[in-house]
């Protein structure tokens, strides 16, 4: 990859992240944008623990996505990856007793990302932050950018299902393959953003909202008290980019979900749900027949190829955002 050089007039770039999509706009960005100039504040209310473990989906995907390890086929985990352990466990499902959640095989862990998830827990019980843990878990892949979850403090997204109740967020999304109803996201927690976070919002010359879901990677962010606050603060250098395409979540349940919970699943919903904190909303090319009803919810459309097929369309998606913001 061909590091960027640094002009005097170089912008610093906070941006708001969650899963795949961001992970594949940060890709995009660190060839437009030193490293060091970027802060990427992820969403950690996807976090669970699972065979004591404490796992951070969505920290790992940007982290192995930036270090060019992550399995290019599913979009998380690493590339090469071997599944031992987990064929391991399904000796003992016979034994298990009833109402047990020992040895669950319904969440993948390969063998390699296990490494990780031993290492951050390990570091957790020691008394070290979640923002400590992951700067070290950027470095011990070669990251020049500042990763930051979005608190140090316990959060947990839940999602009440038509079918199954109220359930984890990843009991949706990996073991019901979000393949479900849903009737409400509720966020669970008594947190607040870390220091660091604000100082990133605060001072960084553009903020970013990622092609994320804006519901559920997005959302819980937002609902971090003092953030939204922020954000329309600065609002004029605030630019958002769409996840929705044509109608349609590029990855995941983003346009199903926005549907269920009484949203437009189209770009013109994503600038409902962001007019107030940003700006621009950046949308693809097939959505540029929407522009005007996008204009007259209050946010500019910028419109332009979205679709990050691979990290030279990023990179020229990062430029248009960046000149979107000025």
């Amino acid at each position: 990859m061909t590091r960027p050089e640094r002009g005097d007039d170089a912008p610093t770039v906070a941006v708001i992240a969650g899963g795949v999509g961001a992970a594949r706009f940060l890709r995009g960005l660190v060839r437009v944008v030193d490293p060091s100039d970027i802060t990427a504040i992820v969403n950690t209310g996807d976090d669970t623990v699972l065979h004591g473990l404490h796992v951070s989906p969505d920290l790992d995907t940007i982290v192995y996505t930036l270090a060019g390890a992550i399995d290019p086929e599913r979009g998380w985990g690493l590339v090469d990856e071997t599944w031992s352990a987990m064929r391991a466990l399904e000796r003992y499902a016979a034994i298990r007793p009833a109402g047990s959640t020992a040895a669950p095989t319904w969440f993948n862990l390969g063998d390699q990302d296990l490494a990780t998830h031993f290492y951050r827990t390990a570091r957790l019980a020691e008394g070290a932050t979640l923002t400590t843990v992951t700067g070290e878990i950027a470095r011990a892949w070669g990251l020049g950018l500042t990763v930051l979850p979005m608190t140090d403090d316990g959060f947990r997204t839940r999602i009440e299902t038509a079918e199954h109740g109220t359930v984890d967020f990843q009991d949706y999304f990996v073991r019901l393959r979000h393949d479900v109803a849903v009737r409400a996201v509720e966020f669970v927690h008594d947190a607040r953003p870390t220091a660091s976070v604000l100082d990133a919002l605060g001072t960084a010359d553009v903020v970013v909202i990622a092609p994320s879901n804006p519901l559920v990677s997005v959302g819980p962010v937002r609902a971090l008290p003092g953030i939204d606050a922020l954000l329309r603060s600065r609002r004029d250098s605030v630019v958002a980019i769409s996840p929705i395409v044509g109608g349609a979540a590029l990855k995941g349940p983003a346009d199903r979900m926005l549907a269920e919970l009484g949203h437009e699943a189209t770009a013109v919903g994503v600038a409902r749900l962001y007019r107030e904190i940003a700006a621009t909303l950046v949308v693809d090319d097939v959505d540029a027949a929407l522009a005007g009803e996008i204009e007259a919810t209050g946010i500019r459309p910028r419109v332009t190829a979205t679709v990050m097929a691979d990290a030279e369309v990023a990179a020229a998606l990062a430029r248009i955002v960046l000149a979107a913001a000025s």
